[in-house]
């Protein structure tokens, strides 16, 4: 069998089956799984199929004595595997693969799995609170959202589970709590946190302090520009030292030394049959943030900018590349699982170099190709 750390990580999971209801060996299944989502298979269904046709093939890496299982038992397995058991596994590879790096941004970010919804049971879809490394494109933990799409109280049980420390932890204004606040801080990282109405007080006293300054004429501490195809995107981003100087009610915020405004302006040109000036729409955004960072405008507008990596390099993914908001897949603990092993293949695909394509079109190769496949798992 080619090296795969992720294997070996996966190997420690305790079968939940009775001893003689193990036809098919727990690192079986998985194995089948993780190489069937690596080539293009969304369900177990499909994975179970993708097992049939390369049988040959995955008994070059494991014995598969009695085939393949079906989808049914594929789904009663992953139903009975208890989900925080496959994460610990999961972060133990991530661990052994992770590239540290001080100031590396990590999002922190929820997904409803809309497909997941149990109509006849009435239970609502699994919503999932996810850790990505934005610039490894990494996933590094997720954390099932209990009572629906409430964020509060999972943001901090993902966080207190991961190493993150020097790194820049930022979150949407949901993760904007003193909770989230403070177990970035005590993990050695830091924090940029969009601020809204769920923090009324705070964001009034953080806009009256930009309205004086724009009201006279501050420039903002960075400024970039970049566009293309007749759009021009500027970002500009004001930041302001608020440690100890009783501007904002820091003394609730562990660690805040900063607050800053990140207004973006979008301008999107008209096609026009003859050459002229530029005409088109301009549309204006304003964002306030809170940060235990330094005011430093650049490095605050680059986090805050890293941070919408988890919507278009992992969900809008998910959705395209893996149709996850139409897996129907609900039993017990299998969508909560299969999910997981969905992140750590879209993490494995986007990172490999080898073939020039997108997510979708890799992982149709690994489909065709013996090798690529090999080759991805290896780098798994």
């Amino acid at each position: 069998m080619p090296e795969a750390p992720l294997i070996d990580s996966f190997s420690e999971i305790e079968d939940p089956r009775h001893p003689r209801n193990t036809l098919y060996p727990i690192e079986e299944i998985l194995l089948l799984a993780i190489c069937g989502a690596i080539s293009g298979a969304d369900d177990f269904v499909s994975i179970a199929e993708f097992g049939e046709a390369k049988l040959g093939w995955l008994r070059r890496l494991l014995p598969f004595e009695h085939g393949v299982p079906s989808h049914d038992t594929l789904t009663r397995v992953f139903g009975q595997i208890e989900p925080s058991e496959f994460e610990r596994c999961f972060r133990a590879w991530t661990r052994r693969v992770e590239k540290k790096t001080d100031g590396q941004v990590v999002a922190v970010d929820g997904k409803t799995l809309r497909g997941s919804r149990d109509r006849a049971s009435e239970e609502g879809p699994l919503h999932l609170v996810e850790a990505w490394a934005t610039g490894q494109e990494l996933l590094l933990g997720q954390r099932r959202s209990e009572g629906g799409t409430n964020e509060i109280a999972t943001i901090p049980r993902l966080l207190e589970v991961l190493t993150l420390e020097g790194c820049i932890v930022t979150t949407d204004a949901m993760g904007c709590q003193t909770d989230v606040a403070e177990t970035i801080t005590e993990a050695g990282a830091d924090y940029v946190l969009r601020l809204k109405d769920n923090q009324k007080s705070l964001r009034a006293d953080v806009e009256r302090l930009f309205k004086a300054r724009l009201d006279i004429g501050v420039e903002p501490g960075y400024t970039d520009v970049d566009g293309g195809h007749g759009r021009v995107e500027t970002r500009r981003c004001w930041a302001i030292d608020v440690a100890g100087k009783g501007l904002v009610d820091e003394g609730r915020w562990p660690g805040l030394r900063s607050v800053a405004l990140v207004e973006t302006e979008r301008f999107i040109a008209e096609p026009h049959a003859e050459a002229g000036p530029a005409e088109g729409e301009t549309e204006t955004e304003r964002r306030s943030l809170i940060s235990s960072l330094e005011p430093d405008a650049a490095k605050i507008l680059e986090a805050s900018r890293r941070h919408w990596q988890i919507e278009n390099g992992l969900h809008w993914v998910l959705d395209v590349a893996f149709e996850e908001d139409h897996s129907q897949v609900r039993t017990q603990n299998a969508a909560e699982n299969l999910a997981l092993v969905r992140r750590l293949v879209a993490s494995a695909v986007k990172q490999d170099n080898r073939v020039d394509a997108g997510t979708k079109n890799k992982r149709k190769r690994a489909g065709w190709d013996d090798n690529y496949r090999e080759h991805l798992l290896r780098n798994l």
